[in-house]
């Protein structure tokens, strides 16, 4: 094998083994303490200095910026971060990356096989999940220098080429073709920490003289800004198919990075030799791998410092970029079958009221749906939860509105009142079904974003009591739809079912507390969410109780409701 070809397999197998390290290390970090990670952004992001604080520390644990926009992109999304809290949080995160720039000028080749049959004996031997994890931290950490340390051998003929001293040469001459490298490889490579350390590399080659470096800082440091500029890129593809907030946060993070590389492209030499001076002395070719990581570092800092006090002004222009707000899922809230013209007409408006009420609670039962989901604690579940139950919400107050209006128009009879009483009897229990069940759902919310989690066998029990408190309400609304009186004494019978199951869940969570298999601070709030799951079908309950005293959903007659299709007024089939 040539030795172009023996350099070019030389350098991807390094960057290989490198990217492999650096993302099993990623991901075992983000398992031994992601849920950690995550708590820390939730409630360190009170202001912007804190929001870029606890993005610096997330990144500097996870080494993974990518990691941490991802994390925040998913959060702005979900409602549950600003869109300045994200942005501070980035700014943050751009500070933490550059410490893997930092750990990459460390000289620890001999101690790498140490370190890699250290990481796999614990990895290995280890029984639980979380030895196994900083096992194969220890592990990865080693890949990921022996993968630069491959890098390095297979360089070190290119100092002696022609060829590649001329293109560093104009690279220093030209900083802009510098950047252009710097982002291209940052872009093919999809990670500014490899391609960091594939500089520190280059530039850590000796020249003729076997002192100075090939490159020189001046002539690396418009590549290490162009690395800043590509790993953007990451950002604007997970706000892909996001929210005009999760948008917003990726621009903000392109505008950071490429702003502050225009304005250190401009100051190269008294940067470098700033950079020169706070850096350890000795030849070049020995600090300059010190010297990149504290340019990367010093970009970031003076970047985030420069940005932090001007947040109003990025979020004005990010805002500017990406104009409009986010609209709602396309579940329709607005009254679909309620007509105020035809409240002199009883008969009528009790049957579009009756439609209306059963079509908010069809929405209801889907939103019932959606809490289930959420037990497994994604943000997405927590915001589409959200949604649905304002939207039954505002549902419910337009359906009282009408209801009023109807009880007090004077046309009713004793007979007719009654009835519409209670359908607003019915439609108030759907309303404080969802109240219950938001409850239910926040206090899920808040077990997670506190970094805690739900066993598996918790999880599943609730989604037992969820299944029996939905099948009840669903029961419960089809009895006064149907006017079915035995269906609705079922459900009253069946009530003892969630009862049961509540008392035998609670005995089965305090014996995996016991045994260690639950976490004992969970005991509140699993307790409160079965409570809550009770109260929800003690208002099933009452919706049945409704169909027992004769409520139910006004029909009309065939003439009658084609008389209201030829007003143009939205008929559905009638129910049999």
């Amino acid at each position: 094998m040539n030795e172009i070809m023996t350099t070019v397999f030389g350098l991807a197998g390094g960057l290989a083994m490198f990217l492999f390290g650096m993302n099993s290390m990623s991901d075992a970090l983000q398992k031994a303490a992601g849920e950690r990670m995550k708590q820390i952004l939730s409630f360190l992001t009170k202001n912007p200095i804190m929001g870029a604080l606890a993005g610096a520390l997330v990144t500097a644990v996870l080494q993974s910026s990518s990691a941490t926009t991802v994390m925040v992109i998913g959060f702005v999304s979900a409602g549950l971060m600003t869109l300045p809290q994200g942005i501070s949080v980035i700014f943050g995160a751009n500070i933490g990356t550059t410490m893997t720039a930092q750990l990459m000028a460390f000289k620890i080749s001999d101690y790498i096989y140490p370190i890699i049959f250290i990481g796999f004996l614990v990895y290995f031997i280890a029984k639980s999940e979380k030895a196994k994890n900083i096992g194969m931290v220890i592990f990865s950490f080693g890949l990921l220098f022996e993968g630069i340390e491959i890098m390095g051998s297979v360089m070190k003929p290119l100092a002696g080429s022609a060829v590649f001293t001329d293109l560093m040469g104009r690279v220093s001459e030209i900083p802009a073709l510098g950047v252009l490298l710097g982002a291209a490889m940052t872009l093919v490579v999809q990670s500014s920490s490899a391609t960091i350390a594939v500089l520190q590399n280059f530039a850590s080659q000796p020249a003729a003289d076997g002192v100075t470096s090939v490159i020189g800082l001046a002539g690396a440091i418009p590549i290490l800004l162009g690395d800043n500029i590509g790993t953007t890129i990451t950002a604007l593809l997970a706000s892909i198919g996001q929210s005009k907030a999760a948008k917003r946060t990726a621009i903000s993070h392109s505008i950071f990075n490429i702003t502050g590389s225009i304005v250190f492209a401009c100051l190269i030499r008294p940067f470098a030799a700033f950079v020169t001076y706070i850096s350890p002395s000795g030849n070049e070719v020995d600090v300059i791998a010190r010297q990149i990581a504290n340019a990367h570092t010093c970009f970031n800092i003076v970047c985030t410092l420069i940005w932090l006090p001007l947040l109003p002004v990025m979020v004005k222009l990010v805002t500017t970029i990406i104009p409009g707000k986010d609209k709602l899922p396309q579940t329709d809230c607005k009254p679909k079958f309620l007509d105020e013209k035809l409240l002199e007409q009883p008969v009528a408006a009790m049957y579009l009221l009756s439609q209306e009420i059963g079509r908010c609670a069809d929405m209801a039962s889907d939103m019932l749906n959606t809490a289930k989901a959420a037990l497994r604690g994604k943000a997405e579940d927590f915001h589409t939860y959200e949604v649905e139950s304002n939207q039954v919400r505002n549902l419910r107050n337009d359906i009282n509105d009408y209801t009023a209006k109807l009880l007090s128009s004077g046309v009713l009879t004793e007979s007719q009142s009654e009835q519409t009483a209670g359908l607003l009897y019915v439609s108030n229990n759907i309303d404080r079904m969802t109240e219950y069940s938001q409850r239910v759902t926040q206090t899920v919310q808040q077990v997670y974003q506190s970094g805690r989690k739900l066993s598996a066998s918790a999880e599943q029990e609730l989604k037992e009591c969820y299944d029996t408190a939905h099948d009840l309400f669903d029961r419960a609304v089809d009895s006064v739809r149907y006017g079915d009186a035995d269906m609705a004494q079922q459900v009253l019978t069946d009530k003892k079912k969630l009862r049961k199951a509540q008392k035998r869940f609670n005995k089965a969570h305090m014996a995996r507390v016991k045994a260690g298999k639950c976490e004992a601070n969970l005991t509140a709030d699993f307790s409160a969410i079965l409570y809550g799951l009770e109260r929800m079908v003690d208002n099933s309950v009452n919706i049945a109780e409704e169909t027992i005293d004769s409520i139910h959903f006004v029909e009309l007659e065939p003439a009658q409701m084609e008389a209201l299709s030829d007003r143009g007024i939205p008929v559905p089939v009638p129910a049999q």
